[in-house]
């Protein structure tokens, strides 16, 4: 069973990706424009390549190469000898909720912007927690 889980976290976290995950504005007067992961990295890039690399790694390439790989290994084509690093992978995509609900805590304690959180940060928050607690069949 938890093969299939694995493999439907291939499919859904390309999906969490375009999700908005916040609607943030100035103001609630001024509208809510959404924020997804892709979207928020967009404007990360034109602004600080560093940050934004460190985002896109925690964000994209570290809980696919966690579901990946845990693919392999459920198939038996990855040695048992990945498990640790699979495991510092999942930590990884973790910080990247991290890194959002802090931004959301921040915003909302200014005053001056509106921030609501969409139900992209529940899917994608969701399926970083299933591929944490997913376990390889022995």
């Amino acid at each position: 069973m938890s093969r299939y889980v694995n493999l439907a976290l291939v499919l859904l976290f390309p999906v969490s990706w375009f999700a908005p995950l916040l609607r943030a504005g100035i103001l609630p007067v001024f509208g809510l424009s959404e924020i997804s992961v892709i979207s928020g990295l967009q404007s990360l890039w034109q602004s600080d390549a560093v940050l934004a690399l460190v985002v896109t790694f925690c964000a994209v390439f570290a809980p696919m190469m966690k579901v990946l790989g845990r693919a392999l290994r459920d198939f038996g084509l990855l040695d048992v000898r990945a498990e640790p690093a699979l495991a510092v992978l999942g930590k990884l995509a973790m910080a990247d909720v991290f890194l959002i609900a802090l931004y959301v805590v921040i915003v909302k304690g200014v005053g001056l912007a509106t921030v609501e959180v969409a139900w992209g940060l529940y899917l994608f928050t969701a399926l970083i927690l299933i591929s944490l607690f997913l376990r390889s069949p022995k």
